[in-house]
């Protein structure tokens, strides 16, 4: 509703990159802190030999590539300026939550 193209198009790659950074801190949060912490299962995307970014990059590439994802949805959000505020600190959120 009144958006151009473009700002449909940047709002799609925001999204596009920050749900990938949001399951790549998912594997990160799954291998490195306990059950307590998580609310839930700890651990089980590997006790099911499951593929994630954590097994695939090792904990530090998989850390590199959250961050280098929330980078790329933030730079999406360029054109909306300071009213894109709100979804830059959630990008932060995502990458940066403990449990």
């Amino acid at each position: 509703a009144g958006a151009t193209q473009a700002e449909v198009d940047a709002c799609v790659e925001y999204a596009e990159k920050i749900g990938l950074a949001f399951q790549v801190a998912d594997d990160i949060l799954d291998a490195t802190q306990t059950s307590e912490v998580l609310g839930k299962t700890a651990g089980k995307d590997e006790a099911v030999d499951k593929t994630t970014y954590v097994k695939l990059l090792g904990l530090e590439g998989a850390k590199a590539e959250a961050q280098k994802l929330r980078n790329e949805a933030v730079a999406a959000l360029e054109p909306f300026g300071d009213r894109a505020g709100p979804l830059k600190a959630l990008a932060d959120f995502i990458v940066n939550r403990s449990s």
